[in-house]
């Protein structure tokens, strides 16, 4: 059985992920389509404010949070352990870690710390902004499945 403290922050968690799910899905589906629209100068300097801009404090808690959030329902899971939901929190919690925080670190970081490098008006610009809407959108992708998998983990753990 879990306990009430638990069950809260599973909860929590799962809502989380869905709320960061959310927020990768826009950008996979649309938000980079749009930009790729634009001529790579606009489209670079687009994606270097957005990049900028989401380092906010509610970017931050709904991200980071829900990562505290995974971290916290796994101990909560691993002090009180049943089989079937601890295993499916803990799955939930490598899922959301590995797949959003440590593709962010990893992938989409990098990618964006090169944009923001790049001299616009080059060739060599032209050559990356073409180059990071295919590798940042799919490593987005990532990070949008993977809130996904551990919000439907969460839930069935609950139930």
């Amino acid at each position: 059985m879990i306990s009430h403290v638990v069950f809260v922050l599973i909860f929590a968690a799962a809502i989380g992920c869905g709320l960061v799910a959310g927020i990768f899905f826009a950008f996979s589906s649309f938000v980079m389509a749009a930009l790729g629209r634009l001529p790579s100068d606009h489209g670079i300097a687009a994606m270097n404010a957005i990049n900028v801009t989401v380092i906010n404090p509610g970017f931050f808690l709904a991200f980071f949070g829900t990562a505290a959030l995974c971290l916290a329902a796994s101990a909560g899971v691993a002090l009180r352990w049943t089989a079937t939901s601890g295993t499916l929190v803990l799955l939930a919690s490598v899922i959301y870690l590995v797949g959003c925080i440590g593709v962010t670190m990893l992938r989409n970081v990098p990618l964006n710390n090169a944009l923001t490098a790049v001299t616009l008006g080059t060739p060599e610009g032209t050559a990356l902004w073409t180059r990071y809407l295919s590798e940042w959108t799919m490593w987005n992708t990532v990070r949008a499945v993977a809130p996904v998998l551990s919000a439907i983990l969460f839930t069935a753990a609950l139930l």
